[in-house]
Parts: structure tokens; sequence; C-alpha cells
């Protein structure tokens, strides 16, 4: 069943003899449930598509559909609201709350929508992410490696639609970088969460279903690994 269309989607930055066409015509559809990789060089636009997908940039043309809805169709007020509960997003830099604790962090979309935070579902993945004698600690109290668990457990409080991830792993260690990998595939297979990763890393993109490369904007190659 198909999560995510992207229709002709290119993105343009400057004009004239400074034009950058960051994304050139790239089209694509996913599954739900499937765990996507988008691979290439720095530079590539892969960073740029998936900012896109999670509502972030604007495309300069083209469509992306989400669950079958126009997400450029909407204002900018409901484009917020898109982003706090149909995407979740976890970069490589963490993005945390430096005065909130963990907590805090990782409950804030659901507290800035006006929600009841699911007391359950919190603690679950405070368990899953072995964040549970952390829940106090602010975010220079934590190790790389768990700050960006507070990042996924922020990213999948709201039960969203869709995870993106840019370079998650970017900022760590081997060790780290796996443990990170590992709890993603686990949201995607114990949540049904659709995951869309991207990353320069062979060795993570090669765990995903499926691996889409990109270079100078455009879809180079396409494959469906598993």
């Amino acid at each position: 069943m198909e999560i995510l269309r992207v229709e002709n989607l290119s993105k343009i930055y400057g004009s004239g003899d400074s034009e950058v066409r960051a994304l050139d015509d790239v089209s694509f559809s996913v599954e739900k449930g499937q765990f996507l990789a988008i691979i290439g060089p720095s530079g590539s636009g892969k960073s740029t598509l998936l900012h896109i997908l999670g509502g972030v940039d604007r495309p300069t043309s083209g469509k992306v559909f989400l669950e079958g809805q126009d997400v450029f169709a909407q204002n900018e007020d409901q484009l917020a609201i898109f982003r706090r509960r149909q995407v979740g997003l976890i970069y490589q830099f963490y993005n945390l709350i430096p005065v909130l604790n963990v907590t805090e962090n990782i409950t804030l979309p659901v507290l800035m929508d006006g929600r009841k935070v699911n007391e359950s579902r919190l603690q679950e993945l405070l368990t899953i992410l072995d964040l549970k004698d952390r829940e106090k600690h602010l975010p220079n109290q934590l190790s790389g490696g768990q700050q960006q668990r507070v990042s996924i457990g922020r990213a999948l409080m709201n039960s969203p639609a869709i995870v993106l991830a840019d370079e998650p792993t970017g900022n760590l260690d081997s060790k780290n970088s796996q443990e990170i990998v590992e709890l993603l595939k686990l949201s995607n297979k114990q949540y049904g969460q659709t995951l869309i990763v991207v990353t320069h890393d062979e060795s993570i993109a090669l765990q995903a279903d499926r691996i889409i490369s990109i270079e100078d904007g455009k879809i180079a190659r396409d494959e469906v690994i598993r």
C-alpha cells in the first residue's frame, strides 16, 4: 500500500548565472512500512529532498502526497500541524532543547499540539531507547548516542505516518551508529513505521529494504534490496 508519492519534484536556488538545481524532476513512491535509504555524494540533493518530504522546505515545482494528502496545498499553519503530527524528523545534530530534560524533549511535539501525553507510549519508548534512568537529565548531561536516542523518541512519540532521518549517525562512532540503526529498524518493524534515511554510509544503506541513489539532483538508481 502506497504511503508516499513524489511527482516531478524540482528545487531551484538562485537565478540566472547563479542558479543551482538541487532537485531535477524527481519522481518515486514508497510503500507503507518500507525502509528506504537515500544515498549520494555531498551536494547531490538528498538532504534537500528529505526536507521537502517533511514539509520543512517547499519545492520550486512538483508535488508530494502523504497518505493521499497534497502536502503543499496546505498553508503555513496547516503545514506546521502536518509536520508535528504526520512526520517524525531526526537530524544529525539532534536539535534537542537544552533547557528541557529527556522526557520534556520527547513529549514536546505532543505538548505543542495541545494534546495529552500518552504515558504508556512514553514509558515504552523510554524502555526501548534505554533512557529510563535518564528521564530527568538535560541534553548536556547525555552522551552523543543518548542524545540521538532522545531525538528518535521525539520523532516516534506522535506515532507519525513517516519517519525521516537525515544522516542520523553522522556525529557518532561506529558502535553508537549501529545501535541507532538497530533502533530505527526496530521502530520500522515493531511500530510499522515507514522509514526514510539519508546517509553516506553504505553499511547503513545495505540494511534498508530499498536504496535510491541521487546524483546531481536526479535519481541515478532505484534498487529493491529485499
